[in-house]
């Protein structure tokens, strides 16, 4: 006669379960977990952080439809009576906003252009090319990402006064090309990219330049988006730079024009200066809204790489 040697394992009860202790517990293990409750506080700091950054943008809209005593009213007027163009016209006849678009342009354009290129290629050197002191080089882009603009100003307009730079698209351009930003971001995010497939490239026989444009640049593209959209704010916004080198209206820029204007259209004609900040804004704000998809995935590419 043959022994059955294998032994069942015997069933836990109910109360021996390590989740379970009593006739009670069982029940609320049968039970559904419960959903986390909304952060009340949460939202409405998030709500009140959207209300300061919108409302004065919606306030500037709709005082540059506004009539001057409008303005003035107390308790405030927030919707204006008619939505007329006056004070867009008013603004476009009393500085040639023209050309301070056209100025603002070309600044712009370029400058934004010239620093991603510059910013694109020195990265570029700095990670895959091997030469003295690359470290010390990358230390110092760090280093100038620490100085304050305000203290190379007056260096910067010596060197463009003794060029005859003054009033020129090159005095205006040139002085802030070197973004160290830039720089940092795409040597952040160059870290992150497979090795692989740029020493195939190399084993095809492609050089750098076809290296970087061609496999780099086209695998790159929300970092190169997040540059462009912080070169084109910085450019398009900057004040102090065209302030000092441009004393001639038909060489101004919007931000600068729009002094101009204060100063012809008097402090008190609040609506034509509303006007005026508008067709300033609008522009940036329609590139951000093109970008703003990239903006975060290029901000945050590389943001843990050493």
């Amino acid at each position: 006669m043959s022994l059955d040697v294998r032994r069942k394992s015997p069933v836990p009860r109910e109360d021996m379960l390590p989740w379970t202790d009593g006739e009670g517990a069982g029940k609320r293990a049968q039970q559904p977990p419960r959903k986390g409750r909304p952060r009340i506080g949460g939202y409405l700091l998030m709500l009140l952080a959207v209300a300061a950054m919108v409302l004065p943008l919606v306030w500037m809209l709709l005082a540059s439809f506004k009539q001057r005593d409008e303005i003035y009213t107390v308790p405030i007027q927030w919707v204006p009576e008619s939505f007329a163009l006056s004070n867009y016209v008013g603004a476009l006849a009393a500085v040639p906003f023209g050309n301070f678009f056209i100025n603002s342009l070309i600044t712009t354009v370029v400058g934004a252009t010239l620093k991603i290129t510059l910013g694109l290629t020195t990265a570029y050197a700095v990670v895959f090319l091997e030469f003295p002191f690359k470290k010390f080089v990358f230390g110092l882009v760090v280093f100038a990402l620490l100085v304050p603009q305000q203290i190379v100003i007056i260096p910067n307009y010596t060197l463009i006064s003794d060029l005859g730079w003054i009033n020129t698209y090159q005095g205006l351009i040139l002085p802030g090309l070197a973004s160290a930003f830039g720089t940092f971001l795409f040597r952040q995010h160059f870290l992150t990219l497979p090795v692989s497939i740029l020493e195939a490239a190399a084993l095809d026989g492609a050089s750098h330049w076809t290296r970087l444009w061609r496999f780099v640049v086209p695998i790159s593209a929300p970092t190169i988006a997040a540059v462009a959209l912080v070169s084109i704010v910085s450019e398009w916004n900057e004040y102090l730079w065209p302030l000092l080198v441009v004393d001639k209206a038909e060489m101004m820029t919007l931000p600068v024009g729009l002094t101009l204007l204060q100063n012809n259209d008097g402090v008190t004609n609040w609506g034509v200066l509303m006007a005026g900040t508008v067709l300033i804004t609008v522009p940036v704000l329609i590139v951000f809204f093109l970008l703003q998809r990239r903006i975060v995935t290029g901000l945050t590419s590389g943001a843990v790489t050493g």
